[in-house]
């Protein structure tokens, strides 16, 4: 263990160092996940820097979807003490103001960079705890914020510039840390099989007045693991909205949704109806490193400073069957209906997966899609 600049400060919340976990879980981390979504639909760009002290290892990623290419650019290297400094290899992010605005740069890596401003529309939302846990061990335990903001800036693939600014683009955030499975695969030891499949459905969406978050995760029978549904104001009000029941409308012959329809209940009793559009899609696990990606998993040892650069064509049938195997995120463009028929448009992230059976979809095994017309 190491003393970082952040123990000269009255912060501890255990008999050690800041930058040491108080697990000695290998699966410990502590990362932050960024959406850049062009209201439009003309490009996204998904990225997001994490620490895994556990493992030795610090890393980031930086993943641009336009038009059939999805293009990422990867950054790993040995973790240091100095937390207050997000920094791997051309990729930096600069807290300007805690829970407000944040700097992201990447300097120009194999064709890719960006300069980013990102400024919060409503105040950062603490989320319900996340737990999941396989027959022997927890799998999974987190705490997490979210919020919604935009961005101002460029991105920049092989002199194709896009930019950015606080009208045309909106984006969620989430800072999150705890145990989930990370680096290298683990020794199986005896088969575990509690992990039977999941349905996933995350809206994070700003509208005018208001933002909605709503997160469901549900087993193949149905039953709800995790489930919150609010209205948030900008002055900080925030109404429980119950009763959600959520279609998810799939283009035939995949599991990749086109949109949703969502019905709540207000806490006074009235109904708000939902619709949400995917304007553009990035199935995550091509280039991030999350779950599902067979080339990288954050936390893996590159064996010292590393960068690399992937790109994915999604007109390729091989390529696009592996999207259902892992979260997609889509640009959101989101209608909201009160039950006196006025409404408010509004944006943000449309994410989902259906991995394995989810019986209520009509899903019954881990590798069958949607048949028939659209729904």
């Amino acid at each position: 263990m190491h003393l970082s600049p952040l123990d000269e400060y009255p912060i501890h919340q255990a008999p050690v160092p800041i930058s040491a976990p108080v697990t000695s879980d290998r699966n410990f981390y502590d990362r932050s996940y960024f959406n850049v979504l062009d209201r439009d639909g003309g490009f996204m760009a998904l990225t997001g820097i994490g620490y895994y002290p556990r493992l030795g290892v610090k890393d980031a990623y930086f993943l641009v979807r336009r038009g059939n290419a999805q293009t990422a650019v990867r950054f790993s290297n040995a973790i240091d003490d100095d937390r207050l400094n997000q920094n791997v290899g051309g990729y930096r992010l600069d807290v300007i103001q805690p829970l407000q605005e944040l700097h992201l740069t990447v300097a120009k890596t194999e064709g890719v960079s960006a300069d980013l401003r990102w400024r919060g529309l409503f105040p950062a939302a603490l989320e319900h705890p996340h737990q999941m846990q396989s027959e022997r061990r927890v799998t999974l335990q987190a705490c997490r914020f979210a919020q919604l903001g935009s961005w101002e800036g460029w991105i920049d693939v092989d002199g194709d510039r896009m930019v950015v600014d606080h009208t045309s683009s909106v984006g969620s955030r989430d800072r999150s840390w705890g145990i989930r499975p990370i680096g290298e695969p683990e020794p199986a030891g005896r088969p575990d099989t509690a992990f039977n499949g999941m349905w996933w459905l995350y809206l994070p969406l700003a509208f005018d007045d208001y933002q909605i978050f709503l997160i469901i995760q549900e087993d193949p029978d149905g039953h709800r693991s995790l489930y919150d549904c609010t209205r948030r104001w900008p002055d900080g009000r925030i109404e429980q909205l119950d009763g959600v029941r959520a279609t998810i409308h799939y283009t035939p012959g995949t599991r990749i949704p086109h949109g949703a329809h969502i019905e709540m209940m207000t806490r006074s009793g009235g109904r708000l109806q939902l619709d949400v559009e995917s304007k553009l899609f990035a199935p995550i696990a091509f280039g991030s490193g999350y779950g599902g990606d067979s080339s990288w998993a954050h936390g893996t040892w590159k064996g010292g400073p590393s960068t690399e650069r992937v790109t994915y064509d999604l007109t390729d049938p091989e390529t696009l069957a592996r999207a259902p195997f892992s979260l997609i995120d889509h640009v959101g463009r989101a209608v909201c209906t009160d039950e006196n028929g006025n409404t408010q448009y509004g944006a943000g992230l449309f994410e989902h997966a259906v991995i394995g059976p989810h019986h209520p979809s009509g899903f019954s095994d881990w590798t069958d899609v949607l048949t028939g017309s659209p729904s």
